[in-house]
């Protein structure tokens, strides 16, 4: 049964490479069948924008996720967006301190962008959410996302993205 996954946020948030990342570790590091399509408003830096992945152990047959399982969200405009179409009961990632989530989500949240200025650049919030999808949702392992992290970013960025990951993988909701 293939694994819909959503990571939306505004554009200039990272989601396209998050979900490129993401795509990456599960088909080629992790064996896994994995399509990604992205969106993003006309606005493209400001508006909502994402990421989407269908991941499967089998072929897919269909390319589009409808209704994710997960839903990253790290911006209010993409939770109120994307929010409703989310499978019920699917679990909902968020960036704490940009969304508030209904009250009767199935939320994990941590405050990405605030680890991210902490490390020095607001611009990985992104890989720290990606971390913390690992650790949450065990649907990946940390092995296969480093190695898509290694074979996608320059060598002048990779240490401080790794830093991110291990962040988002070590906070505690």
């Amino acid at each position: 049964m293939p694994t819909e996954i959503r990571l939306s946020g505004f554009g200039g948030q990272g989601m396209a490479l998050a979900g490129l990342l993401l795509g990456k570790a599960f088909s080629l590091y992790a064996g896994r069948e994995a399509v990604m399509t992205q969106a993003y408003g006309p606005e493209a830096r400001g508006g909502a924008s994402s990421a989407n992945l269908v991941v499967s152990d089998t072929p897919i047959d269909y390319p589009f996720v409808e209704h994710p399982d997960v839903l990253i969200a790290m911006s209010q405009e993409a939770y109120t967006k994307f929010r409703p179409t989310a499978k019920p009961g699917a679990l909902i990632l968020i960036d704490e301190e940009l969304v508030t989530p209904n009250g009767d989500d199935n939320v994990w949240a941590i405050p990405a962008t605030h680890l991210a200025e902490d490390l020095g650049r607001r611009i990985v919030a992104n890989v720290i959410m990606l971390g913390f999808f690992v650790a949450v949702t065990g649907l990946i392992g940390r092995e296969e996302l480093e190695k898509a992290l290694e074979t996608t970013l320059r060598p002048k960025i990779l240490q401080l993205n790794m830093r991110a990951l291990a962040t988002g993988l070590e906070y505690k909701s």
